[in-house]
């Protein structure tokens, strides 16, 4: 697959090559949604807590006798029914994670790349970089490509101008290769690659 490469400022910088085994597949949606739903349940807190009946600071002496008294049975104080009383059944301190094949999660990246390369709203540019940390002129040159929301990837590393330029932006994310994933990748209209970050994924798969 060729794809054009443009400059930040609307510029042409030649063509590159994409591999189809990379950006060529059909992408499905039920690997692309597994993936998601583990990024994010791997990311979720799970600090939920509720104090049950043998957390209740209460005396656990049974309130009256078994017998003879024409009310219910009851024990402690401290059981669900009663006002102070432990919640029943209720959200303990967890970690949602769970398993996934490393082979699932690297086709799922693959899918979420091929699917932005069949809408058409991948972009190559051939370097990201500001002379300066000025949000204003950034802005300027986003909207010669016409980026109102997306996501970024650069080389090894972001030049520190342009990170600065581009932190304060609505609907602009930007990372390095090492952090591309499937949920950023899906949660934004356009995905911008570096010639670099296309080497570099290349190389990963390779």
């Amino acid at each position: 697959m060729k794809l054009d490469v443009t400059s930040l400022d609307g510029g042409s910088s030649g063509s590159v090559d994409l591999s189809d085994e990379i950006f060529g597949l059909e992408p499905r949606a039920d690997i692309l949604h597994r993936v998601v739903r583990w990024q994010l349940a791997k990311r979720q807190r799970g600090t939920h807590q509720t104090l049950g009946r043998s957390l209740i600071d209460r005396t656990k002496k049974k309130l009256y006798r078994q017998k003879g008294t024409g009310g219910a049975r009851h024990g402690a104080a401290s059981a669900p029914q009663f006002r102070g009383g432990g919640r029943a059944f209720g959200p303990v301190s967890r970690s949602h994670a769970h398993d996934l094949p490393k082979k699932v999660r690297a086709l799922g990246l693959k899918h979420a790349l091929s699917a932005k390369a069949k809408a058409s709203t991948l972009i190559v540019v051939d370097d990201v970089s500001s002379s300066d940390a000025k949000t204003k002129a950034l802005l300027a040159r986003f909207d010669k490509l016409g980026l109102k929301n997306a996501l970024i990837i650069g080389g090894a590393e972001i030049d520190r101008n342009f990170g600065l330029a581009a932190r304060n932006i609505h609907f602009i994310d930007v990372l390095p290769v090492q952090g591309i994933n499937v949920y950023d990748i899906m949660r934004r209209e356009t995905l911008v690659l570096t010639k670099a970050a296309v080497d570099a994924l290349e190389a990963r798969f390779k």
